[in-house]
């Protein structure tokens, strides 16, 4: 890109060209470097031959670029050689906050330098001059945000294939070490295995809305705040419903989970469903089947969403598996195929912990209407939900019944 403009004439202030104020670019760069260093606070962690190298170097082309406009010349080259920096920059992780506030404090800092200089009869020259810098900046922000953007965008789809490569052969039982360093990205020896359940945002069906769009920027929340939160530790594939985080074991304690998939939840505007189960990286493949069933398992007997954890579903679990007792447990609710509104009554009671004023709430009806239908489900099925051994039985044979469904 060829940046181009009228050629101006030379602006002077005490009878002097304005460059030649800023004519010593050698000590005006290190002086702006000093700066930098002591209030830009970022540039501060950067290494000594960063700031010797590159950030002086790129300082003295701005230098240049400024005298040069402020003459009414054009300088492509120097143009060119700032975006190839500002790509650098954006290949190194340097924040392109930090960058644009750095060229901001080194144009003040030039003002200011031409400014001391100037007597009363200068106002109207420091005014052009004042106008023509503030052109001088909307071209170097300009050119340094287009560069930076575009090479930081290759950046990341590069980071984003290798955390994709890395995680399916994790999820594979296929990853090396190799692989790791070739990714870029270190294995660590256990991991915690997330499964993620992500609802249809309300907007997803409403009329004359793309649910399609509402749906992808929901999940683009959730991937940016598991960004926040996590930083690139978090392996993820994820989809508008949901999918598997991978996070490093010793920095993402179990206990600490709970919290993330509540900001989750407020990222996505639903509530994000999530099961938990701890694994070495070896055995990561079965712990990602066993972390999918339980959400399965969470999915089909409730609607909060939440953090789960293996302990708090062995039971639900292990009634899943096929064998008589789960056939014997699912038929305990035949009698209610012909009551479709009494087998929904018992799902939705069970689901609010079987709390009866949430469930008549929720279900549009008086508690006496919910009473009703509870002892019609103990007459049909011979097991009462008002005491806790006949609600386990039910709530035993809702959960197989589920899974025994599907299996015909």
């Amino acid at each position: 890109m060829t940046v181009s403009s009228p050629t101006r004439s030379r602006l002077t202030v005490s009878g002097r060209p304005i460059s030649n104020h800023l004519r010593d670019v050698s000590t005006l760069s290190r002086q702006m470097v000093g700066h930098f260093v002591e209030n830009v606070a970022p540039c501060g962690t950067l290494p000594g031959d960063a700031l010797q190298g590159d950030v002086t170097a790129v300082t003295r082309l701005c230098l240049e670029l400024t005298l040069g406009r402020l003459d009414g010349r054009e300088l492509p080259h120097e143009i060119e050689l700032v975006r190839e920096a500002a790509a650098e920059w954006a290949r190194e992780g340097i924040p392109v906050d930090t960058i644009n506030h750095a060229i901001h404090e080194g144009f003040k800092l030039g003002f200011d330098h031409i400014m001391s200089t100037a007597g009363p009869a200068d106002s109207a020259t420091l005014v052009a001059t004042a106008r023509r810098m503030l052109e001088i900046l909307d071209t170097i922000t300009s050119e340094v945000a287009l560069a930076y953007v575009s090479e930081y965008r290759g950046v990341v789809a590069e980071h984003h294939t290798a955390v994709h490569t890395l995680i399916s052969a994790l999820l594979g039982g296929h990853s090396t070490a190799t692989m790791a360093r070739e990714c870029g990205i270190e294995i660590a020896q256990s991991y915690q295995v997330l499964a993620l359940g992500l609802p249809p945002h309300p907007d997803e069906s409403a009329p004359r809305v793309d649910g399609r769009i509402v749906a992808r920027r929901k999940l683009r929340r959730v991937q940016a705040e598991l960004a926040r939160s996590c930083g690139e530790r978090a392996l993820s594939l994820l989809s508008i419903d949901g999918g598997t985080v991978l996070l490093p074991a010793h920095m993402f304690p179990e206990d600490a989970l709970d919290e993330l998939i509540d900001r989750l939840s407020q990222a996505a505007q639903v509530p994000v469903t999530a099961t938990v189960v701890t694994a070495e990286t070896a055995d990561i493949p079965d712990a990602t089947d066993r972390a999918h069933e339980l959400l399965d398992i969470v999915t089909r007997i409730s609607t909060g969403g939440g953090l789960h954890r293996f302990s708090d579903l062995a039971l639900e679990f292990q009634i899943t598996r096929p064998g008589p007792a789960r056939e014997h447990l699912s038929a305990i609710l035949d009698p209610l195929d012909e009551h479709p509104e009494l087998l929904e009554t018992l799902r939705q009671h069970i689901a609010n912990n079987f709390n009866r004023q949430r469930t008549a709430r929720l279900m549009h009806m008086h508690t006496n209407t919910l009473d009703y239908r509870l002892k019609r489900v103990r007459l049909l099925t011979g097991y009462d939900p008002a005491i806790p051994n006949g609600l386990w039985y039910l709530t035993s044979a809702l959960v197989a019944r589920s899974y025994q469904k599907r299996a015909h």
